[in-house]
């Protein structure tokens, strides 16, 4: 089930299946670097403006699944650009982000008319001396089965756009939801569990 919370801007309102901290893991692997399984979480918070605050966070994961070392981090806002109160057809959207390594983006590209999903292209790239070469990317986010699945492509000067990050994530429920349902049990809340 999607939240809306009350005040949540009405420009993203259609943003709202992407609110939470949402945790999982995936596969990274692009050419020239370490083939890898990582682990995930994602914040996706809003403060009443006309925007989302998106931070991720990943590591690299061992056979065991036990986090080794950062992989990479990004902070990032989204708006919706184009159709905000259409309640039908496609909605604009515009990410700028910044990569721990030094890399700075422009994404553009669309949220589906009728479904949860977000599909983006890099419009413009920026990077610091020292960063890794990067030219390009895309990702794709759904909102499918109550997960928040995700691809991105990348490309670089040596290398064509190709798959190299996904991810299939689970929201995780916050401590206050958690103590609203505590509020719910019987007062004694012994009698719960006869």
């Amino acid at each position: 089930m999607i939240e809306i919370p009350s005040d949540l801007h009405k420009d993203v309102v259609p943003l709202a299946f992407l609110l939470g901290t949402w945790e999982g893991a995936g596969v990274y692997d692009f050419p020239g670097t370490e083939k890898c399984n990582f682990g995930q979480e994602i914040v996706i918070r809003h403060d009443g403006r006309p925007f989302l605050e998106f931070r991720s966070r990943t590591w690299v994961l061992d056979e065991q699944g036990e986090k080794v070392r950062p992989l990479e981090n990004e902070h990032a806002f989204w708006r919706i650009t184009s159709n905000h109160d259409g309640t039908t057809g496609v909605r604009g959207i515009e990410i700028s982000s910044v990569r721990d390594d030094g890399t700075v983006e422009i994404w553009y590209g669309e949220l589906a008319d009728g479904k949860p999903q977000v599909d983006v292209s890099t419009d413009a790239v920026a990077r610091i001396e020292g960063s890794p070469e990067y030219s390009g990317g895309k990702r794709l986010y759904g909102f499918v089965s109550n997960e928040l699945l995700w691809v991105g492509e990348k490309a670089a000067p040596s290398v064509p756009l190709r798959p190299y990050m996904s991810a299939q994530l689970k929201k995780v429920l916050s401590p206050a939801q958690l103590i609203k349902d505590i509020n719910d049990l019987p007062d004694d809340g012994i009698a719960f569990f006869k």
